[in-house]
Parts: C-alpha cells; sequence; structure tokens
C-alpha cells in the first residue's frame, strides 16, 4: 500500500517536469520509461496484491518492484528539475523551493519552484512553543492551532486560534491506540469480521517519553513496547502548519491483531467524507440500518472530513485506507463522533509473515477546516515539497483561476504528437468555472476524453487559455496541440 500511494505521486511529479521541461528545455520525453512505470504500477493494484492477501513471494517481489519504480521516476524528476532550473554557476546556485502539488505552499505557485528565502519569508510564521504543563503535558503552539499532548502521548486538546473552537472530544483523547484480537471465521487475510470488535486493549503505557523543540518544529515522541513489537509515535507541529502531525514508526511482530488509531472528535456528524479518486463520497456515521452497520469498515483514500454546519476537522494519510466510524452521545448531551483508521494486521495464512516488520505511517490532523482544505491537506501529504539549486525559479506551465478545479495531471499526450494534456476535476462536489491557462501559446485547445480523443462540441479554442464549466466532481481533459512555452 505505502509503495502504491508513493508511486501515484511519483507518477504524477515524473509527468509534470518532465513534460514541462520537454516544452520548455528541449530535454527528450521519456514516454517509453514512464509507460513502463504506470505498467508496474497498475499491475502491482491486482485485487490479492494492493490488498496483502497473497502469498510471501508476492509480497517481496511487489516491495521490489515499486522500489525500482521510485528509483526511476526520481530519476526522471531530477533530470527534469535540473534542466529546468538551469546550470548555476559553481557555488553560486540559487536554493529553490519545488512545489509540485495543485496549491500554492509557502509563498511557491503550483506546479513551480521559488526561491527558498522567498519562501520562508512569504510564510512570516511566528515560532513553534513547546510548554510543559505541571500534568506532565505539553502544549504544543504555533500560533495558528495549539494542541495539548498529555503524559500518555494523547491528543486532549486541538484548537485552531482562527476560530477558538475545541475539536477534541472531552473525556475522550485523540492518537489513542488500540489492539483488537483479528480471528476471522473463513478467510484470514481477506476478511475482518465485524466481531473483532468485541475484544479490544487500549495502549496506555508509556515506556519512553520526551519532547524536541526548535523555532521551526516541535514534537512529543512517545515509545510503547507491546508483545514483540516497538511503537514510537511523534507527534509533530511545524511553522506555519494548520494541522499536527502523527508519524507512527512502529517494529510490528504481533500474530493475529489489528491495530487501529482512534480520533474522537466533538463533532456532531451524521456522515462522513472520504476521499475516492477525483472526489470523495459520504457515508452515514451511525447504524440505523443493517446496511449501515455491514459497512463497520470502509475505505478513502489520502482524507476523511467530519464536519457539522459551520465547522469541520480533516484528517488525511499517507498509505493507510481502512478505517471505521461511529458516534455516541455524551451525558453532557453532545455527540462524540469517532474515526479509527486500520494501521496494521497480522494474518496468518496465506503469508504467515504479513505485515511484519518496520513500518512508518503519518497522519495529520487539521481542526477548523473545510472540504477544500482537507483536499489540499490530502495533495500536501502527498507531493512534499522538493529543494534543488538553480538558476533561475520554474514558473507553472499551467494554471487554474479555480482552487476548487484541481489540476490533477500535466502530461504529453499518449499518440507521442507533442502535445500537452492536462487533467482537471471539481474536488469539493460543487459547481465551479475555471480558466485554465497555458504559460505559452497552441495552435487549438480541445477537451478530449479520458482516452485523448476529441470531444465534440465541448469547450475549445487556440491561444493560451480556455474557459471551462464543471458539474460536481465533474473531470475534464484538455488538449493543446502546437504549443510554444515562454
Amino acid at each position: 500500500k505505502q509503495g502504491n500511494r508513493r508511486n501515484e505521486a511519483l507518477l504524477r511529479q515524473a509527468e509534470l517536469w518532465a513534460a514541462t521541461a520537454a516544452l520548455r528545455t528541449g530535454l527528450p520525453y521519456p514516454a517509453a520509461e514512464l509507460e513502463q512505470a504506470w505498467h508496474t504500477v497498475l499491475l502491482l493494484q491486482f485485487h490479492d496484491i494492493l490488498p496483502g492477501s497473497s502469498i510471501a513471494w508476492v509480497h517481496r517481489e511487489a516491495e521490489q518492484r515499486h522500489a525500482a519504480v521510485s528509483a526511476a521516476l526520481e530519476a526522471i524528476i531530477e533530470a527534469s528539475l535540473a534542466a529546468l532550473a538551469g546550470s548555476p554557476v559553481e557555488g553560486e546556485g540559487v536554493p529553490l523551493v519545488v512545489n509540485a502539488g495543485p496549491f500554492a505552499r509557502e509563498g511557491v505557485p503550483a506546479l513551480g519552484a521559488g526561491p527558498y528565502e522567498a519562501a520562508v519569508l512569504a510564510g512570516g510564521h511566528p515560532a513553534v512553543t513547546a510548554t510543559e504543563a505541571a500534568d506532565g503535558a505539553t502544549v504544543l503552539d504555533n500560533g495558528i492551532i495549539r494542541a495539548v499532548v498529555d503524559a500518555q502521548g494523547h491528543v486532549t486538546s486541538l484548537i485552531a486560534h482562527a476560530d477558538g473552537r475545541e475539536a477534541i472530544a472531552p473525556g475522550a483523547p485523540a492518537n489513542v491506540l488500540r489492539l483488537h484480537r483479528d480471528l476471522p471465521n473463513l478467510w484470514d487475510a481477506w476478511d475482518l469480521d465485524q466481531h473483532y470488535q468485541r475484544t479490544v486493549t487500549e495502549l496506555l503505557e508509556v515506556d519512553e517519553r520526551r519532547v524536541r523543540a526548535t523555532d521551526r518544529e516541535a514534537s512529543v515522541i512517545t515509545v510503547r513496547r507491546v508483545g514483540r513489537s516497538l511503537i514510537e509515535q511523534r507527534l509533530i507541529l511545524r511553522a506555519g502548519d494548520t494541522a499536527l502531525e502523527i508519524e507512527n514508526r512502529i517494529d510490528w511482530r504481533e500474530r493475529e491483531k489489528i491495530l487501529k488509531l482512534a480520533v474522537p472528535l466533538d463533532v456532531h456528524a451524521e456522515q462522513i467524507a472520504a476521499e475516492t479518486q477525483f472526489g470523495h463520497l459520504y457515508r452515514p456515521t451511525h447504524t440505523n440500518t443493517s446496511w449501515d452497520a455491514a459497512r463497520f469498515e470502509a475505505c478513502q483514500h489520502r482524507f476523511v472530513h467530519l464536519g457539522e454546519p459551520g465547522y469541520g476537522v480533516a484528517i488525511a494519510n499517507d498509505s493507510t485506507y481502512g478505517y471505521d466510524v461511529g458516534r455516541d452521545t455524551r451525558p453532557d448531551g453532545g455527540t462524540t463522533t469517532t474515526v479509527r483508521f486500520s494501521l496494521l494486521r497480522a494474518p496468518l495464512f496465506p503469508d504467515p509473515e504479513s505485515d511484519q516488520g518496520e513500518h512508518l505511517l503519518r497522519f495529520r490532523i487539521a481542526p477548523g477546516a473545510t472540504i477544500g482544505d482537507a483536499v489540499a491537506l490530502g495533495y500536501d501529504l502527498a507531493t512534499p515539497l522538493r529543494s534543488v539549486r538553480g538558476a533561475a525559479p520554474i514558473a507553472p506551465i499551467v494554471t487554474s483561476s479555480d482552487p476548487a478545479v484541481v489540476i490533477e495531471t500535466v502530461k504529453f499526450a499518449e499518440d507521442g504528437s507533442g502535445d500537452l494534456v492536462v487533467r482537471l476535476y471539481e474536488s469539493r462536489g460543487g459547481r465551479a468555472r475555471t480558466t485554465l491557462t497555458l504559460d505559452g501559446t497552441a495552435a487549438t485547445i480541445v477537451s478530449t476524453d479520458l482516452l485523448e480523443r476529441e470531444l465534440p462540441g465541448e469547450p475549445g479554442g487556440e491561444g493560451a487559455s480556455i474557459e471551462l464549466a464543471f458539474r460536481p466532481f465533474q473531470l475534464r481533459t484538455v488538449r493543446f496541440r502546437e504549443v510554444s512555452a515562454r
């Protein structure tokens, strides 16, 4: 799963930078290498490989092939960025921050790169503080959000200063690890039966706790030994961040267990929004019908969002798919909505070593977040900022005027024509209108289907831009022919 998520993000970056470099510098577009990488990643999405229900031989080969794809894509990205940034005079290169995400970050435009110093100054963020409280808790604050981490490493408070609203449910701290017995009735690695919920051990004992802090980053590190496993959690708050990061470093040695991460929220949510491809879908947080009860475990991609009118919380992840959600009425009459993420399992068949070993699983929790914030948070975690040294900044090859319309793909056409193909989608579930602008000119601009064939009657034009209307979650593909880039 981790290799799959990593390579999905790297494929997007490799296509973006390779296409941009080909148009601006004449660097040959690595079509064959990209096609081979796509074939491998798609092969490894076969239904017994990605869920982890294959034999050990398949798991080992999948890890090796994902690693090889990652190395090939990193080489394409490095070569493309080097061509775009230019070759600086030795010792005089400008440090650049590279942002492949579809949203501007730290003063760096989406799909572009800017000077590091300018990016830091643009943020103007106050220093992060880590203050020890009398009860052994640690208060992390960066001027945007404030988190209280108790002596057990649990988050007892999470507040965005903009609204002052508490996100964590009273009496129910977040970031609680829960260990369940996992004994499916029939198919060990394939099934997760609901009766696993009957037995649960909350991991409360702490073997080691320490705090690290600088002006740019503060973290609370908690170490737990559970059976033969070792779990190190790092709760990290960085300058300028709108989310608290939870980094789980796990040496997993359990058998027939499932490990969950629980996040109870003081949110009266009737439904949860879970990201899927090119959008998100809603599932109820209750079990009022047999159908709802049967969906005791569901899937999401990069984020979930829980909200009530006027307030929401977004939780992004870097490689976790399974989750469950439920809600309870508290004695004070309030509602606690709890989302629990499935981190690791330990089936014995068909691979007795499944999930055994070291893992790094990351989450980010943003209080006071909208659906748009959740989309951006998912991209931020999947596409971290890079740094290179170059002679000049890199301007985006294309831009979208409406942040609700996300530029997902920038690539060359599959037919080898050299046309630039841009794929966009409406990400928030509403109507939108955007102007897609090319940094250059094109002889013609046409709308196509997913196979990059022109769609008669759809928007088109020539020059540098095209205006597009979107229905909720609509996906559009635009083809720029005979491009002359600036």
